[in-house]
């Protein structure tokens, strides 16, 4: 027989040893309440690891653990996790209770009230220690001998035996049989859903039961002080004579707390016990520095406090909770930046499915980009283009996204594509624009000859059926769920002015277009970091100049089409100075191989044969010349701007003369010029040396003076081994981590997808690398890289661009690394610069684990 656990049982007093990381949350929170005075039942604590133990068989001495509570006592046991959110076992309520027992609280309380008592313990015991069939012991509606007996009876025909009459007998299988639900792999995989570690531990507290039934006023209720929704202050909450635990939530004869028009009120019926509950509230808010919610019971007009548990609250709540609680000097500001996790304002920053909407599911795939849209299926970006004109809100539904999609993705209120990760095409794009997706749908057919798409189980929906795209959730829906509204407001941007008294590291937005660089501005990035220029020539007129450039015999032809593309980047550029309003701009040069702005189907090259007045034979024979076997690591970036050089020249000469003219509007500028891809210090020196001719040429052509920087875009392994020479002739280093990571790994991110979730759950990476920075080997060489650049030029500016940028663990990783800045999608700015101020107030509070994001655990500090 296994030895009892010793040093199992910790007797809550103010003065008892204890934390929410040994006992679990609810037990140091009751400790806390015992300390403010506040009456308490008796309540004893196991720790993690004594219900460990009892999930092995290692009992605790239950004689001891019986001790403090007198003889035949009644008591309960609850869960007591380091999160409430992570779930658990539930109570148990009335152990204890014996037929010698029920016989003599028939005198005391009146039989009524015992027999209701003892006959919830055994259906208690029924359904969760014996495991028995439910509907057997259900409880009837009016609670008597005869229905006692026929319980009983029904109990012993169940299991050949009688029900338990010993109190320690019941305790022991109540704690064994919890602590093996909570080991059990279904309660693992819930917890584990619920962002709990597989291994997380679960405490117990075993209090005395305050009945809430018997003579005199007796009840139990629950009450909070604000709004779980909205987070202003308002008591809510419902109180319920005769009755347990939390019953007075559930039953439609619960009354209100405060007195009202609508009924019969506590306020009313116990006006000194109501009147201790508010004074109970501001003191908890006070002294907890939390926003509670109180279980309580009357117990014959005595008023006793079970249990205070964090208020369960919306992203919008969380928000105006901590805002409240700093600006009343109940916590610090650095309190309140730490208790918005960075989720919470992402979530604000878009609509949302309502949770209590009910949800017609199509298919699940990847929530690749967060918010929800409803729309009619179009299959086209010309659809999703004409359903915009026509005023109607279009979902596209495509198998993968392309450059040329951009115009219908702009048109469209949302994206699902059936292939594709969370950095494929769809997801960089709709993030960027902050637009609903929904990627690696890989349950749906897409026809569209036939105009329709059949999802699992040969569910069939056809072009202009309504749908809704959760890209917060990967699922797709049928129909119009109800929605809630985008809700940033003057507490989430008061949130984020404290973020940014905390933060250290600089935040810029990734804006390739003149809405983008307004959304950044909005949204508090202090410059953009990347500036994608290719996706510019998509936008109208300018794809047909790019395809006629291409076609271009010789040099000279190619000048000749961009100079007619000159002016439109111009202007685009001036435009995202204006806007920008002298802060930062980091431009990158055309960056794409050519094939990608050329039709890939026959429709499309006929078109453009037309277009260009040329034999489809020559279209069919260039598009195949410029196929590449691996366009990645092909003829792009630097390697255009090396071998076709025109490119590069024209978008210098557009930014400079760009510069000039937001100058001149009041903004001074100074460009930010960008080569991407680049590997070998050659590649910067030749293409630096036509540029700074070029913007010699703009200076003696304006007779104006300028000031540019050139940098280096990081996506190679070579150029970050090689960042000592290549910072030389750089004035900054941005890692592109979306590159550099497919490069470490000879990964493709369009194509990992597929077997990705099986790489992880075997544990061959501890994440998709492609979604969380690999801070161990694609972040070794952000490390030699950032070293190797300073070493060769002091002072260098470094930072990160990929879509990592705007993740806590890059933020965190660049931080630490002593990095200038981040850069990341427009949307996800605000969460990025909260996410920073957090790593800073972590890292001053020497990385205390209890300073978290999530912090529920507040009254350890």
């Amino acid at each position: 027989m296994p030895a009892p656990v010793t040093d199992a049982i910790t007797l809550i007093t103010p003065a008892a040893s204890m934390s929410s990381a040994v006992h679990g949350g609810r037990a140091k929170c009751l400790q806390r309440l015992v300390r403010l005075d506040m009456p308490v039942p008796l309540t004893v604590a196991l720790s993690f690891d004594a219900v460990r133990a009892i999930a092995r068989g290692q009992m605790p001495d239950v004689g001891a653990l019986l001790a403090p509570f007198g003889p035949a006592p009644l008591l309960s046991v609850r869960p007591s996790s380091l999160d409430p959110d992570w779930g658990g076992p539930g109570a148990i309520l009335n152990i204890g209770m014996t037929d010698a027992r029920h016989a003599a609280m028939c005198a005391e309380v009146g039989e009524r009230a015992a027999t209701s008592l003892y006959m919830r313990f055994i259906q208690s015991w029924a359904v969760h220690v014996a495991r028995l069939d439910p509907d057997a012991f259900d409880l009837p509606a009016h609670p008597s001998r005869e229905g006692l007996r026929a319980m009983l009876a029904a109990y012993e025909a169940e299991t050949d035996e009688r029900f338990p009459q010993s109190v320690a007998h019941q305790l022991t299988e109540v704690l064994r049989s919890r602590a093996r639900a909570w080991e059990g792999t279904s309660a693992r995989l819930l917890r584990q859903a619920r962002g709990a570690p597989a291994d997380a531990g679960l405490g117990r507290v075993v209090q005395a039961m305050a009945l809430g039934v018997g003579a005199g006023e007796s009840g139990s209720g629950v009450i909070q002080f604000v709004d779980s929704q909205t987070g202003q202050p308002r008591i809510i909450g419902r109180y319920l004579s005769q009755s347990q635990g939390r019953e007075a939530l559930a039953d439609g004869r619960a009354i209100y707390l405060t007195r009202t028009e609508r009924g019969p009120s506590l306020e009313d019926l116990c006006p000194a016990a109501f009147a201790r509950l508010l004074g109970y509230g501001a003191a908890i808010r006070t002294r907890l520095r939390e926003e509670m919610q109180i279980e309580f019971t009357l117990e014959s007009g005595e008023l006793r406090i079970l249990d205070g548990v964090r208020v369960q609250r919306s992203a919008l709540a969380a928000v105006n909770i901590a805002v409240a609680l700093a600006r009343d000097g109940v916590i610090g500001r650095d309190a309140a930046v730490m208790r918005v996790a960075p989720t919470v304002i992402s979530e604000l920053m878009h609509r949302q499915v309502d949770p209590a909407a009910p949800r017609d599911r199509i298919v699940t795939g990847i929530a690749a980009s967060p918010g929800a849209a409803t729309g009619r299926i179009v299959l086209t970006a010309e659809g999703a283009q004409a359903a915009a004109a026509r005023g109607e809100a279009a979902i596209l539904i495509r198998r993968e996204t392309t450059p040329e999609d951009i115009r219908g993705m702009h048109a469209a209120a949302g994206v699902v594509t059936v292939r594709g990760g969370t950095t494929s095409h769809a997801a960089v794009i709709g993030r960027g624009m902050g637009l609903p997706c929904v990627v690696g749908a890989a349950d749906l057919e897409i026809d569209r000859r036939r105009g329709t798409v059949t999802g699992p189980g040969g569910r069939v929906l056809s072009e202009g059926d309504i749908v809704t795209v959760d890209g917060s959730s990967g699922d797709v829906l049928a129909g119009e769920p109800a929605m809630l509204e985008a809700a940033l407001d003057g507490a989430c941007g008061q949130i984020l002015d404290w973020a940014d008294e905390f933060r250290d590291i600089g935040v810029r937005a990734n804006a390739d277009t003149p809405r983008d660089a307004l959304t950044a501005r909005n949204f508090g990035a202090e410059g953009i970091g990347l500036c994608r220029t290719e996706h510019m020539f998509f936008e109208g007129e300018r794809i047909g100049l790019m395809r006629e450039m291409i076609f271009a015999e010789g040099a000279e032809d190619r000048k000749a089409v961009l100079a007619r593309l000159l002016p439109l980047q111009r202007e685009d550029f001036a435009e995202i100075f204006r806007i920008m309003q002298g802060r930062p701009v980091c431009i990158r040069l055309f960056d794409p191989p050519l094939h990608e702005f050329l039709p890939s189907d026959k429709a499309g090259m006929r078109d453009l044969a037309e277009g260009l007045a040329l034999p489809l034979s020559d279209v069919e024979a260039r598009v195949e010349q410029l196929q590449e076997y691996n366009p990645m690591l092909g003829l792009r970036g630097v390697r255009l701007g090396v071998t076709v050089p025109e490119i590069y020249d024209m978008q210098a000469r557009a930014i400079f003369e760009a510069a000039l003219i937001a100058r001149d509007a009041g903004d001074p500028v100074v460009p930010e010029v960008m080569i991407p891809l680049v590997s070998a210090m050659r590649e910067v020196e030749l293409v630096r040396s036509r540029i700074d001719r070029i913007a010699a040429q703009v200076r003696a052509e304006s007779g104006c003076d300028f000031t540019h920087r050139l940098g280096v875009m990081v996506e190679t392994p070579r150029a970050a081994l090689r960042a000592a020479e290549i910072a030389q002739h750089a004035s900054f280093l941005s890692f592109g981590t979306n590159d550099l990571t497919q490069m470490t790994y000879g990964l493709s991110r369009d194509d990992s997808g597929r077997f990705m979730s099986a790489y992880v759950g075997q544990h061959v990476y501890e994440e998709d690398p492609f979604l969380s920075l690999d801070t161990e080997g694609v972040g070794e060489l952000l490390r030699i890289g950032a070293e190797r650049g300073r070493r060769g030029r002091p002072g260098i500016v470094i930072s990160i661009c990929g879509e990592h940028g705007g993740t806590q663990r890059a933020i965190e990783f660049c931080r630490g690394e002593g990095f200038d800045y981040v850069s990341c999608s427009p949307f996800r700015v605000p969460a990025a610069r909260l996410t920073a101020a957090q790593a800073a107030i972590r890292a001053r509070a020497g990385g205390d684990p209890r300073v978290a994001v999530d912090d529920h655990n507040l009254y350890e500090v």
